[in-house]
This record gives C-alpha cells, sequence and structure tokens, in this order.
C-alpha cells in the first residue's frame, strides 16, 4: 500500500495510517454494535474481518485516506478511525469519523483528531474545502461540526430511516480560507 499520510501526532492522539493490526475483534465489534453505529449507513451490515479488510484495501491507489485513531496518554490504543474521500479535481475532501471505544467517547478526541486532520488537509493536500455530513439527530456530531466552525452547506429532508424515524441529513463545509478566523 502505498504511504498516504505522515503520522499525525497531537498531545493525546496518534492518527496514524490504518493497518491490517487495526483489525481486531475488539474493532469489529465497535461496526456491529447497533448503539455505537446507530447514526451510521454501516448499521446495516454485518462486519467480519474480511469486510473489513476489503474497506481498507479500498483506499488503495485512491488519494482517499483512512487513518487509525489512538489514544497515547491513558493507555486506551485505538479508539476510532478517521477517513477523507478526496476530489483531486475539484480540492474537495470529505471527512467521517468514528470513535468507537466507548471509554473515548465524548472526551473530546474526535474534536481533536477531526481538527488535526483537517489541518493536515488544507496544509499538506491543498484542499480548499472540506465537508461532512450527518443525520440530524446525531448530537454529537452536529456539535463537532459546530465546534469547527463549519458552515451550512445543505440539508437533505427526510432523508434517512433511523430507528424507524425519518431523519435530515445535514451537510457542512470548511474553507480553507476559514482556518484561523
Amino acid at each position: 500500500m502505498k504511504k498516504y499520510s505522515k503520522i499525525i501526532e497531537t498531545s493525546r492522539l496518534l492518527i496514524t495510517p490504518f493497518t491490517q493490526k487495526h483489525i481486531t475483534p475488539l474493532y469489529i465489534s465497535w461496526l456491529n454494535n447497533s448503539k455505537i453505529m446507530r447514526y451510521s449507513e454501516q448499521r446495516h451490515v454485518l462486519h467480519t474481518f474480511e469486510s473489513c479488510k476489503q474497506y481498507w484495501h479500498s483506499f488503495y491507489d485512491t488519494p482517499n485516506m483512512l487513518w487509525a485513531i489512538e489514544e497515547t496518554m491513558n493507555g486506551l490504543g485505538h479508539i476510532g478511525n478517521i477517513s477523507t474521500y478526496i476530489d483531486v479535481n475539484n480540492k474537495i475532501a470529505d471527512i467521517g469519523i468514528l470513535i468507537g471505544a466507548r471509554d473515548a467517547q465524548g472526551l473530546g478526541y474526535g474534536y481533536e483528531a477531526f481538527k488535526s486532520v483537517s489541518e493536515y488537509l488544507f496544509k499538506y493536500k491543498k484542499i480548499r474545502k472540506l465537508t461532512a455530513g450527518t443525520v440530524s439527530i446525531n448530537l454529537p456530531m452536529l456539535k463537532l461540526m459546530k465546534k469547527m466552525k463549519m458552515r451550512d452547506d445543505g440539508i437533505r429532508i427526510r432523508h434517512y430511516l433511523v430507528d424507524g424515524e425519518l431523519v435530515d441529513v445535514v451537510h457542512m463545509a470548511l474553507f480553507s480560507e476559514d482556518i484561523g478566523k
């Protein structure tokens, strides 16, 4: 696999290219946990070692990136993933994040990883626009996007069914000129 990213280091995290070592029974259990994946379209898939390996391999020889988020201060290790799908021609990246480790949720790790990867994309990949989206009832992700000072970028009305309820999908964007404001 090509090396597509340096390791991004923060005060509490290593954001490192995802490898097969990250595909563990614990990781697979996050993906198959209906509470953790409640707001993700991945909730419709039964994940296995093989399906996770195929997803990881789907990043080979593409501009897209998949990182593992590893917590370094308290020994939590692999706590989640962050992915980016890059439209090279238009200089746009769409970012997705999962903090799967229950002990790491709600402690700001998601924001720390999201912010660091965003800065990396703007600086080193020369992205001009970063996008993210989530269902309107995913309050932690909406909070993260607002904290990142992302702008509204459209709503898909009653787009998904979550627990039998029609929910909107909220899209937000951050532009390179917004960094540092």
